[in-house]
């Protein structure tokens, strides 16, 4: 099914509809001619920011709100067809000395939103999770994994409800809020020590659309109790360092400063116990639920008509320092999506 059946002249809530995702999101749903995008969020000075950005159309709404708050959620999702769930406490050095707060919006809020899908009967939902829920080892990341975890499962507790739950990972988008990219160029304008926190560092290159393509495949082709996870190449830190100074023709020096708290070496995306449920789908791997014996839908998607089932012979797991490209590809790479 085409992506324009799910979005032409239905309404579609963004929660965290105001950050860089949720921007990118709502200017791709427009191109599908929605009846309204309900844009919701609780910094209001965002949403002025929004607003200005699409110029008031009269198709967005902008819902001031918390997905903590459950009674808001309720009244936000009446009438919706579609949510994306990109609402989240992100920081990760944040997150391991605020672990109440970060529970309170990832976890209980997740639970909300679920909830208030439950109740107002919307057909669709998806959850965006990242790569740190995958084995996590930090509080951000752990409390991603619950709310995945609650996303991807509540398909099999929902009763009679119709609400399909689904679910994106992937990891930092390289134009996003904080973004490495910008962070290094200012060190290298002001002729500052560019800080790395370990030489071995790898992560993996999603553009933008890249991000916004992987949710519109999950919308498409998920059936419930799914993660998408796009295949991507990845880049060592320290070559996107030599490939900035060559842009700036700088001799900025690094300086070794150790890994943060809750910080990984690699952006790990599918680990070992998850392989032998995973479909090579297209440009996607697509993991299966481990509960999915109890799936009502005897269909078998797309993605399992056309995919493969992988094993432990394909990969033990799906991590990026195996997927390193070469400095000079990196810097093609990211020449192509217009990051240098």
């Amino acid at each position: 099914m085409d992506i324009q059946n799910h979005i032409k002249g239905k309404t579609v809530l963004i929660t965290g509809g105001t950050g860089f995702l949720g921007r990118h999101l709502v200017k791709e749903f427009l191109k599908y001619n929605p009846q309204s995008i309900r844009v919701f969020s609780r910094d209001e000075v965002k949403h002025h920011h929004v607003q200005e950005q699409f110029m008031d159309d009269p198709r967005l709404r902008y819902l001031l709100g918390d997905i903590r708050d459950y009674k808001r959620l309720l009244r936000a999702m009446n009438g919706v067809d579609l949510v994306i769930h990109a609402a989240a406490l992100k920081r990760i050095d944040m997150m391991e000395y605020n672990v109440e707060e970060c529970i309170n919006t990832n976890v209980n809020g997740v639970l909300n939103v679920v909830h208030a899908c439950l109740e107002r009967d919307v057909p669709k939902a998806i959850f965006v999770s990242t790569d740190k829920a995958c084995s996590p080892i930090n509080t951000y990341g752990a409390s991603k994994f619950i709310g995945e975890r609650i996303f991807t499962e509540s398909n099999y507790s929902k009763g009679t409800k119709k609400t399909v739950f689904t679910a994106v990972r992937y990891g930092n988008v390289l134009e996003s809020t904080g973004s490495v990219i910008p962070f290094f160029e200012s060190k290298i304008k002001s002729n500052d020590p560019i800080p790395l926190t370990d030489a071995r560092m790898t992560r993996f290159i999603i553009s933008p659309q890249q991000a916004v393509e992987l949710i519109l495949d999950a919308i498409k082709y998920g059936i419930g109790g799914e993660v998408f996870v796009p295949k991507l190449p990845a880049f060592k830190i320290v070559d996107l360092i030599q490939i900035l100074k060559g842009k700036h023709n700088a001799n900025t020096g690094v300086k070794v400063i150790g890994i943060r708290p809750g910080e990984k070496i690699h952006e790990l995306m599918i680990n070992e116990s998850e392989v032998p449920r995973t479909f090579s789908f297209r440009n996607r791997y697509v993991i299966t639920s481990s509960i999915q014996q109890y799936q009502q839908n005897l269909l078998k998607p797309l993605y399992q008509q056309e995919g493969r089932l992988l094993t432990h012979q394909d990969m033990n797991e799906y991590g990026s320092y195996s997927e390193v490209r070469p400095q000079q590809e990196i810097k093609e790479l990211f020449e192509e999506f217009q990051l240098l």
